[in-house]
């Protein structure tokens, strides 16, 4: 399977005492924060995979989609350009008329030239057929697209994971990381992460028991279903993939919308990054580890794959600005 070398990997394992004290467990940290530079999070992982795929059809141009602050789009129009391609940007706002701020994300998308197409989050729903007609207009202007899926959750994407899962058996065996990981949790936006990890866990079960995947939105039974896909899709692909490892989906810790956290989760990011240095989001890792530490099955060892996500945090200083005051109040 084609596979181009955009990473900068092995990413880090890394732990720190005072995070073990506010998760409730030992704690380590796969920092997939640093898997690039302006492009960097889990997204990348799954692009590796794409974009060679994108480039083996001729491609001139890629077509995805996402919120306007999503980090997956900002990836891939990042990458489209190192690349030498077109990225075209489906992105959903409540109101597309409206002037938006650039800021995070959506600053990046607009450095590097990308063609932005706002819509409203009625219009996002059918983002599939959206994106076809999009193809065709580009097809027709002599353009080669490549449509992408939200996240780059797909089999193909899923493999970014799989591969990564292979990275820490490696880092592993090497010592990097202990052995009896009972735990290995990860954000859940689209599926595509957690379809990975587990299918790599299938594979490679020394890393860690179980899977637990925190959904940022949606609930439990639209993730098992969309996880499901991936996972067959993924399978047919790569038939000497084994059944994936167990995965269990929370949904209790998505708080009140996707893109908004509560009250306490936004305290909580503060914290961590006040107690050992670590910046957290609050729309996809914030949420995820907020979750971890509350579970009432504590595991006893735990791996957080930290997806990264710093761009939407800098759109989200006056949402912050609140939650370190009390975090600061509470210290």
């Amino acid at each position: 399977m084609k596979r181009l070398a955009l990473c900068h990997t092995p990413t880090p394992l890394w732990h720190h005492p005072a995070l073990d004290a506010l998760v409730g467990c030992e704690l380590w940290v796969k920092r997939d924060d640093m898997t690039s530079g302006a492009a960097a999070g889990n997204k990348i992982r799954k692009l590796e995979y794409l974009m060679a795929d994108a480039l083996a059809h001729g491609a001139t141009a890629v077509i995805t989609c996402g919120g306007l602050q999503s980090n997956h789009a900002r990836a891939t129009a990042l990458v489209a350009r190192e690349l030498g391609l077109s990225p075209v940007l489906l992105l959903r706002t409540k109101d597309p008329s409206a002037a938006q701020p650039l800021t995070g994300n959506l600053l990046l998308d607009r450095l590097v030239g990308a063609d932005v197409r706002l819509i409203t989050p009625d219009q996002y729903r059918a983002r599939a057929e959206l994106m076809a007609e999009l193809s065709a207009e580009l097809a027709a202007r002599g353009e080669v697209p490549y449509v992408i899926p939200e996240g780059g959750s797909n089999g193909l994407g899923s493999f970014g994971y799989v591969a990564a899962v292979e990275e820490l058996m490696e880092q592993q065996a090497a010592g990097d990381l202990p052995p009896d990981v009972d735990l290995l949790a990860v954000a859940c936006g689209s599926g595509g992460t957690a379809a990975g990890v587990a299918l790599g866990l299938g594979r490679c079960p020394s890393v860690a028991r179980r899977v637990a995947a925190f959904a940022v939105c949606d609930d439990r039974a639209y993730f098992e279903d969309a996880i499901a896909g991936i996972v067959q899709e993924a399978r047919a692909l790569d038939e000497t993939l084994p059944p994936p490892a167990l995965l269990e989906i929370y949904d209790e810790f998505k708080g009140p919308a996707y893109g908004v956290a509560s009250a306490e989760q936004l305290e909580f990011v503060s914290r961590v990054a006040r107690a050992c240095g670590l910046v957290l989001e609050p729309t996809y890792t914030g949420k995820a580890l907020f979750g971890l530490s509350r579970l009432r099955d504590k595991p006893s060892r735990a791996l957080f794959v930290h997806t990264g996500g710093l761009p939407g945090l800098l759109a989200d200083g006056e949402v912050m600005a609140a939650a370190w005051a009390r975090a600061a109040v509470g210290a």
